[in-house]
């Protein structure tokens, strides 16, 4: 809880420092980098530095816990930190680094800033980022003392065992640990970071969704990411990565996953958003599942539908399940009311029912706001984001 006077100093000061925010997160960024590259080489998506999604992402983490630090003093925002700590515990973050980013961070605020930043305004500050940041480093270190890595080591090497194609656009990739040990345990809709040594000897980390749960290796998939710029990673696993290839990877993270119980469940995902809701529904048919299972996907045609015979066997094999698909631009013959966007008052949805969301962002928001409107309650609905969230604090 943040000390009386720091709350009203913070309180007084959060529109300063939130409307300064878009500054002051480049700022910091090059700091960080110029002294230490080898973190913009090895630990941060340089593709996400490259068109500001990851500083936006840091800025709304900040102003998110901020605020409810001023506003909701006797609460803490546990599911933005759970978030949070997952995605760290997954690249292996350790608390050495948490004051390395606060000597950068705060650099940067006071020099965009300035004068407006008094000892007293900065102590304020910095016992914001010191809850915030010890808060993630007691979650982070459950989470390793859970994967068996307490000292936040959480990478071994696998060899990839097999590759499916899914798509043009998708692959599947199995893999087995070199040491023998056990494959992981994970949870349906937990993902595994991915390391690769990349022409320029970096060694660039993606995050990406168990896709299955075979007994003997850890599945995740890949979508081959175009655009400015292409994606370094997901086109080196395509072009360079195929069966007897040796990676790097973490123990399996995420908190969005698939809870235990009886209740009706909704599996909402657009895009490669389906891997997760892939994962999840592979573990309902393996169990025996007999819950009520709502599966909605979107996609742009059945052509870049990754999953979709997965999606059709899956849903055959559980007694209480459907499946509802829809295309923007159908390739085959299609029912009209499923041609363009996902339309969830379409849906009979029961009472108590959770919904799992994972695609763009437009989508999850969109999805989020049909759900609540057909009555699912708020705190029931879970959503994943691949890559920075840049709807941190905002859908809860």
């Amino acid at each position: 809880m943040l000390s009386p006077k720091s709350t009203e100093i913070v309180r007084a000061t959060l529109p300063a420092v939130g409307g300064a925010i878009g500054e002051i997160t480049p700022l910091f960024y090059d700091r960080l980098f110029a002294a230490h590259p080898e973190l913009l080489r090895d630990l941060f998506n340089r593709g996400n530095q490259a068109n500001g999604s990851q500083r936006q992402a840091l800025a709304g983490a900040i102003a998110a816990f901020a605020t409810a630090l001023v506003e909701h003093p006797e609460a803490r925002p546990d599911a933005m930190l759970s978030r949070i700590a997952h995605k760290h515990a997954s690249l292996g973050i350790t608390p050495e680094q948490y004051p390395l980013v606060q000597k950068h961070l705060f650099a940067a605020i006071a020099e965009v800033l300035g004068d407006a930043v008094t000892a007293e305004v900065a102590a304020a500050w910095d016992e914001v980022y010191w809850l915030m940041a010890n808060a993630l480093i007691a979650i982070e270190a459950r989470l390793y003392e859970r994967a068996g890595t307490p000292d936040g080591d959480v990478w071994f090497p696998c060899r990839v065992v097999a590759r499916l194609t899914e798509t043009a656009e998708v692959a599947t990739f199995l893999v087995r640990p070199l040491d023998g040990r056990p494959i992981p345990a994970a949870r349906p809709g937990q993902y595994v970071s991915v390391q690769v040594e990349l022409p320029d000897g970096a060694r660039q980390i993606r995050q990406y969704s168990l896709s299955g749960h075979p007994d003997d290796a850890l599945s995740f998939s890949v979508k081959r990411v175009t655009g400015t710029p292409d994606g370094e990673v997901s086109n080196h696993l395509h072009d360079h990565v195929g069966v007897g290839a040796v990676l790097t990877v973490s123990a399996p993270f995420g908190d969005v996953t698939l809870a235990d119980g009886d209740s009706p469940v909704l599996l909402a995902s657009a895009g490669i958003g389906c891997t997760p809701m892939t994962g999840m529904l592979s573990h309902l048919a393996a169990t025996g599942s007999t819950r009520r299972v709502i599966s909605v996907h979107a996609d742009h045609s059945e052509a870049t539908h990754a999953f979709r015979e997965d999606l059709a066997q899956l849903t055959g094999k559980l007694p209480n399940a459907v499946a509802h698909v829809w295309y923007e631009r159908p390739e085959g013959s299609w029912p009209a009311e499923r041609t363009g966007r996902a339309d969830f008052s379409r849906l009979d949805i029961p009472a108590g029912t959770t919904g799992y969301l994972c695609g763009p962002l437009p989508f999850l928001r969109s999805a989020r706001a049909q759900l609540l409107t057909a009555g699912v309650a708020a705190a029931d609905i879970h959503y994943e984001v691949f890559g920075p969230d840049l709807w941190l604090g905002e859908a809860g």
